[in-house]
């Protein structure tokens, strides 16, 4: 269906709240223009001069055809949305239109009187697969396009107008790989002496404290069998049946056990992934278990809530907080490490965030609902900009480190995997201009997780 120049309604009236909702309407509309639908949206509409309120009123009661509402007990909350969602409600009975309300769901939100019964569409889950249900929806109930599709230049215009300008200076930038600086020499193919059940072999290798990875009826690893016949204590005794070197390994696999080059990289990550966690695990860091991956946050032993670790050189020297209070409940900082060996041996560091109950002066159980954790971690660590990742990422390898510059993964008795605990930095020939100037402890001035300030454009 399509509509002539001069029909009176034509254009999808996107309700928002500003400035919180307006990355995503600026990426809506210009996907809905694509699609042949005029829109439109305040961040763009607006020009210096115009009544805003009266302008976006007449745009409403004049030119919409749908309202197309996001929803958050946020953007819900705003006097602005408020006002526009009773002349909609207005416009449902004038127009007899029932469907002229679309809520667009962005994150849970509480029931609104009035639109409470609307069926939403989710963008929570994900953008793009909510927009592919809009679509649909709007060509079953017959919304009309352009006859051709146009968007509207201005949208880029307004990017580049609030786009971080660029400096023709050198910028240190940080990433979040560790170089791994040496590993042993050798990959060794260990079995037990005498006939041993496949049954008793699983259990050896839950019991031992150092990396493996089962191979026929032994393990590969980097221990030597006496670092296994310590271990067992005369309960069980081993041989190492072949040997080959790490780089000859890593490179061509291990020709006399039939063993290609990739899948001699996989144990090789594999024991490297084992030993990071052993790490980990025996600093006082808690594992978890997320969907993707083993994750080990911060804990109370290690640092109390809102308690802030120093990190940096001297003299450069910041301070951020890994443990602390938001939206009633705790959350702890924490990283996934996932070992690599391209283009060069590193281990890649995913930083997690991980909610418990509050309870007393700390945390209660774990919050165990996989869902109730994507919320709380899109609400609350949404707020942190890149400055406070960074910050937290660098304090956590404080932790990690100890003392020590590198951090020492123990993958045999006198055998360590050594990692810089310094993340590998690049030089970008320009610099971002930040006009976010935190102070020393780099914490992002947030209410939801320190308490002191809140600014009403933030909501």
């Amino acid at each position: 269906m399509t509509i002539e120049p001069d029909s009176q309604r034509t254009k999808l009236f996107i309700s928002k709240a500003t400035p919180g909702d307006d990355p995503f309407a600026l990426w809506l509309a210009t996907r809905l223009e694509a699609h042949g639908y005029e829109v439109f949206a305040d961040i763009l509409d607006l020009d210096a001069g115009d009544g805003w309120r009266r302008k976006i009123t007449t745009n409403l009661q004049d030119s919409a055809v749908k309202m197309l509402l996001c929803c958050s007990d946020e953007t819900l909350a705003r006097d602005g949305v408020i006002e526009e969602i009773e002349i909609a409600k207005d416009l449902v009975r004038s127009l007899d239109d029932p469907n002229f309300i679309i809520p667009l769901k962005l994150k849970r939100y509480k029931k609104v009187f009035g639109i409470g019964s609307l069926q939403y569409i989710d963008f929570e889950s994900g953008w793009a697969q909510g927009l592919s249900k809009l679509l649909k929806s709007l060509e079953r109930q017959g919304v009309p396009k352009l006859q051709t599709p146009t968007i509207q230049p201005e949208w880029a215009a307004y990017q580049r107008r609030r786009a971080i300008k660029l400096i023709k200076e050198p910028e240190v930038l940080t990433s979040n790989w560790l170089r791994i600086l040496s590993v042993p020499d050798t990959i060794r193919f260990v079995v037990p002496k005498g006939v041993v059940s496949e049954k008793a072999t699983n259990k050896i290798i839950k019991e031992f404290s150092l990396p493996t990875a089962p191979f026929e009826k032994g393990f590969l690893t980097f221990a030597a069998p006496h670092d296994f016949d310590e271990h067992f204590a005369g309960r069980a005794s081993f041989v190492t049946r072949s040997e080959v070197s790490f780089l000859d390994f890593v490179e061509d696999g291990w020709l006399e056990k039939d063993f290609d080059r990739i899948d001699a990289r996989r144990v090789v990550v594999n024991l490297i992934r084992q030993a990071w966690e052993a790490h980990a695990k025996a600093m006082g860091f808690m594992p978890y278990e997320f969907s993707n991956g083993m994750a080990f946050t911060a804990t109370r032993n290690q640092i109390e809530l809102n308690k802030r670790v120093r990190w940096g050189r001297q003299g450069e020297q910041r301070l951020s907080v890994l443990r602390n209070r938001a939206r009633g409940k705790v959350w702890e900082y924490g990283t996934s490490g996932h070992p690599s060996l391209f283009p060069f041996p590193h281990i890649r560091l995913k930083g997690r965030v991980l909610f418990s109950e509050s309870k007393g002066k700390d945390k209660g159980p774990v919050i165990d609902d996989h869902k109730a954790q994507h919320r709380l971690r899109r609400s609350v660590c949404g707020a942190w900009r890149n400055r406070a990742w960074h910050g937290r990422l660098m304090a956590y390898l404080e932790l990690l480190m100890g003392e020590s510059p590198y951090i020492s993964l123990r993958v045999g008795g006198d055998q360590d995997v050594v990692v810089d605990g310094s993340p590998i930095q690049a030089t970008s020939p320009v610099t971002a201009h930040n006009t976010l100037k935190l102070g020393e402890d780099a914490e992002e001035v947030d209410a939801t997780t320190l308490g002191g300030y809140f600014d009403e454009e933030d909501a």
